[in-house]
């Protein structure tokens, strides 16, 4: 990768679900230390974008690249973007009965690990790296021992997305509504675990339809997304402008 080059740089893409095209012609640029919102209404195509990156099987994409670290990915595995840097945090969080907590992230951890040609870590050795990452998004360390997001609020779910965010250590975050339904407290949580994480080598895509996240978290830009492409593009000024006047104006 140039050290000069974007991290991501979308183009001209069109993507379709059961022969259903949501995405029309969509590009976007992001570099290294940038943090862009995406906002828009639902059905805007926010969601299907953040999906088609991650490498979602069920979008067939008709056109258009999608260019991360210079590299065309469109034909790569979900879990080799992953392993690439990319990491999305689901909007709606799954259950997995079953499944510790614990060892959900340390065989996901370990399978990075596997990648990069460096030495997996055993049960004890997790614990090290984990109980140091569950400071960050402020969870209580007994959250390793129960089943994945099984159980649990709306508010612990969203931070135990946050929490396989800062273990696994993406180049590029994609948060899909991490802030919806989540209290204040929770909401200032997840944010400053996010500022944390954040810094000079990573971005972040953070999709949203409500400003008070971006009071927490501060973007590079504000995008609005309709009908399937990005129609505007402005600073954090844009966010505040959309939440006193709506979306209705941008479409004349």
């Amino acid at each position: 990768m140039n050290l000069n080059s974007p991290l991501l740089e979308v183009k001209n893409l069109e993507v379709s679900i059961n022969e259903n095209q949501i995405l029309n012609n969509l590009n976007l640029t992001i570099n290294k230390g940038e943090i862009h919102a995406i906002m828009g209404t639902n059905g805007s195509g926010k969601s299907t974008f953040s999906k088609v990156l991650a490498g979602h099987p069920a979008y067939s994409v008709i056109n258009g690249t999608i260019l991360f670290k210079g590299s065309n990915i469109l034909d790569l595995e979900p879990e080799e973007r992953s392993n690439l840097g990319i990491f999305l945090a689901f909007q709606y969080p799954i259950e997995i009965p079953g499944v510790s907590n614990e060892d959900f992230l340390r065989l996901a951890y370990n399978s990075k690990q596997k990648f990069y040609n460096k030495q997996e870590v055993d049960p004890i050795e997790f614990l090290g790296v984990i109980n140091e990452k569950l400071k960050s998004v402020d969870m209580n360390p007994a959250f390793l021992g129960r089943n994945v997001n099984e159980g649990f609020s709306g508010g612990e779910k969203k931070r135990n997305e946050i929490l396989q965010m800062v273990l696994l250590n993406p180049d590029l975050c994609i948060l899909d509504e991490t802030d919806s339904g989540l209290d204040i407290d929770a909401l200032k949580i997840i944010s400053n675990g996010i500022n944390n994480f954040m810094n000079s080598e990573k971005s972040i895509i953070l999709i949203t339809h409500y400003q008070r996240l971006l009071d927490y978290i501060n973007p590079t830009y504000v995008h609005v997304m309709q009908e399937g492409k990005i129609i505007k593009t402005g600073s954090a000024e844009l966010a505040k402008e959309l939440e006193s006047k709506g979306y209705e104006w941008l479409k004349n």
